[in-house]
């Protein structure tokens, strides 16, 4: 199972020579790449049911393929009922094939499936070349069945670049087919 995700082939084969030109650099080790992964999700009832926290990593498991990291709260909040070492959300780092494996999954498959979508907003990026986008339902992944994951959970997404600048970034991601907002479509809102 050594070999290559579809999408780092493609990166390999087709984005890194279109950045080359499109940058204007020759050093390939000087075009932006994607580092890591970051998938997120808060599940702020498992305070009062802790089912709720079973199923959201049960259902981060089948989207990402890699068991996830359940985050505890640092504080106690009294008028959250929240007591400091509950859990409060999960969250995986994925990189490498598993990352590319997951992205290819998230452009090609579950962002078209989200409702009413018109496209991605092209300034969701932080200044530093990373960005994060939020889907407000887990079932847009075709991996989960709706009969069991009845509950929807929404969960964010930030995709982690070595690009200095957000242009870079944005430039590299419409490469790798994000499919992002235009300004025709800014216009018409």
């Amino acid at each position: 199972m050594n070999s290559t995700a579809r999408l780092q082939e493609r990166y390999q084969k087709e984005i890194l020579p279109a950045l080359e030109k499109r940058l204007a650099r020759t050093n390939r080790l000087s075009l932006p790449r994607i580092l890591k992964v970051v998938v997120n999700m808060g599940v702020g009832s498992a305070i009062g049911e802790k089912k709720h926290m079973e199923e959201a990593v049960d259902a981060m498991t089948l989207i990402t393929g890699q068991k996830p990291v359940v985050r505890r709260a640092r504080l106690s909040i009294a008028g959250f009922r929240l007591r400091e070492g509950m859990a409060v959300g999960c969250k995986v780092t994925l990189r490498g094939r598993r990352m590319y494996e997951f992205l290819d999954r998230l452009i090609s498959l579950a962002i078209p499936r989200v409702r009413d979508f018109r496209g991605l907003d092209p300034n969701g990026f932080d200044g530093h070349g990373n960005y994060s986008l939020g889907l407000s339902e887990q079932l847009v992944f075709p991996e989960l069945n709706p009969d069991k994951f009845t509950r929807p959970q929404g969960m964010n997404v930030t995709i982690v670049t070595s690009a200095d600048s957000d242009d870079e970034a944005r430039e590299l991601l419409r490469q790798f087919g994000m499919p992002f907002r235009s300004e025709e479509q800014d216009r018409k809102r």
